[in-house]
């Protein structure tokens, strides 16, 4: 039998504001799968349960009297733990912050509220998101819902492990080289990279870069727009936010896969990629591939693109934590010390041939979108590890020169600053999750999701793409 925490989001909505299920039913029974699985997941790692009580029944009763309700009414939220949470312990993974309860929420959990969210849970991520393993000194690693001493990615690891078992219908994510996309891919859920901006962030240390940004997971695409539409805002704090268009994120309206013309690429041109995840990919491209108008392999140039991303990051880790490795750098993990020592190294030579080269990037990006619609590669470059593996330091016996070289079929986008999604496409040769990016035209959010949605809707039809759902006996057992 389907319980309720099991149900899709939209669905869980549409029947509280029916009066069909009571927001406390549903608490409930997140709280009852909670307790069931996490325990060998590790994905949630603190929790507000009075609060959370108080207001299901609160939102239970303004159903009931007919009230106005937000488009999250009643829904429980998980928060990635590197955002701020009134009165709910934020460690962002580090034993900086171990005891840290912030007094007030940042601006997108506070706006996830007047939509009528409750938040519930903060989500498991690496310290200060450095890493695409969710493991930390404070709460220590999250296993994979599949397989648990697999990683789940990261560094939004948490939030897709509590989606992809049911104990919570919608998670935050954020993402600079991968964060939100990696850990959907490894799990088998639905991830979320926007445009820079859409989904303002006021306390960003670089408030003018457009690398790191905010967004929605959720087991599906329509789950994922339902969250997503309760983030966007606009806030002068964040150089990049803007007014938001009410329309984006509705999905209602898909197109017509036959009249796209698609880009596919193994690697991007340049990450190292396993062959098993390449033979995948192909066989499953060439099975979509009669949807679409045209489907033609096309490589991006992406120039120097790895030396370019660890430069941009290394300076963004300095701008954001110079003062605690000055101060605290016994505390710090190896991840965390990597990237503040390379932005330590850098010249202010290294540091413009880097904003050069992204924006000669960025431009070529651009022109290949003048003969695509969207292109299509692997959301992860390997199948999930063990999660005592701090990194990927091999792939198909090519060495990875940082710990960060595996995360390239990630990076690579993140550097075109253009909007991307990731669906899951079945599994992979080992039977865990495989998932596919799909890339949209620059600043065209809405377009994305209206071929994203139709996608999945195609793939959902066809059992070898279907998502995959993990075996929670084992788990719970």
């Amino acid at each position: 039998m389907t319980e309720l925490c099991d149900l899709a989001a939209v669905e869980l909505r549409r029947h509280i504001g029916s009066k069909e299920i009571s927001p406390v039913e549903l608490l409930d029974s997140c709280l009852a799968r909670i307790e069931a699985v996490n325990p060998a997941l590790n994905a949630v790692v603190a929790t507000c349960e009075a609060r959370a009580r108080d207001e299901a029944a609160a939102a239970e009763k303004a159903v009931l009297d007919g009230e106005d309700l937000g488009p999250l009414h009643g829904l429980p939220l998980g928060i990635k733990d590197l955002n701020l949470t009134e009165g709910l312990r934020t460690t962002f993974g580090s034993l900086l912050y171990k005891d840290h309860v912030p007094v007030a929420d940042e601006r997108m959990v506070a706006g996830l509220r007047a939509a009528g969210g409750i938040v519930l849970a903060k989500t498991n991520t690496p310290e200060f998101g450095a890493g695409a393993n969710t493991r930390n000194e404070v709460y220590g690693a999250t296993g994979n819902p599949f397989d648990p001493q697999l990683t789940c990615g990261g560094s939004s690891g948490g939030s897709a492990v509590a989606l992809a078992t049911g104990m919570l219908p919608l998670a935050t994510g954020s993402d600079f080289g991968g964060s939100l996309r990696t850990p959907a891919g490894f799990c088998g859920v639905v991830g979320y990279r926007p445009s820079p901006g859409l989904v303002p962030a006021e306390d960003r240390s670089v408030g003018w870069s457009p690398l790191p940004v905010q967004g929605p997971m959720g087991r599906t695409l329509a789950d994922a727009a339902l969250l997503f539409r309760a983030q966007i805002d606009w806030d002068p704090r964040d150089p990049f936010s803007q007014a938001p268009d009410p329309e984006l994120g509705e999905l209602a309206e898909g197109v017509d896969l036959s009249s796209l013309r698609v880009g596919i690429s193994e690697d991007l041109g340049c990450a190292p990629v396993d062959d098993g995840i390449r033979k995948v990919f192909r066989e499953r491209m060439a099975a979509l591939a009669p949807a679409f108008a045209a489907c033609e392999a096309r490589d991006p140039d992406l120039g120097p693109v790895h030396e370019v991303f660890e430069i941009l990051r290394g300076v963004n880790f300095l701008a954001a934590h110079r003062e605690r490795i000055e101060k605290h750098r016994d505390e710090l993990g190896p991840n965390v010390i990597d990237n503040l020592e390379r932005g330590q190294v850098y010249t202010a030579s290294d540091i413009a041939w880097a904003h050069a080269e992204q924006t000669l990037a960025y431009r070529r990006f651009l022109q290949l979108y003048d003969e695509i619609d969207v292109l299509i590669c692997p959301a992860c470059s390997v199948s999930p590890f063990p999660h005592e593996q701090l990194y990927v330091a091999e792939i198909s016996g090519l060495a990875m020169d940082t710990y960060m070289r595996w995360l390239a079929i990630t990076y690579g986008i993140t550097m075109t600053v253009h909007p991307v999604v990731v669906l899951p496409c079945g599994r992979d040769p080992r039977g865990l999750p495989f998932g596919i990016q799909i890339v949209g035209r620059c600043q065209d959010d809405a377009g994305l999701l209206r071929i994203a949605a139709s996608l999945e809707r195609y793939m959902s039809d066809r059992a070898e793409m279907s998502r995959p759902v993990p075996d929670l006996a084992p788990l719970k057992s």
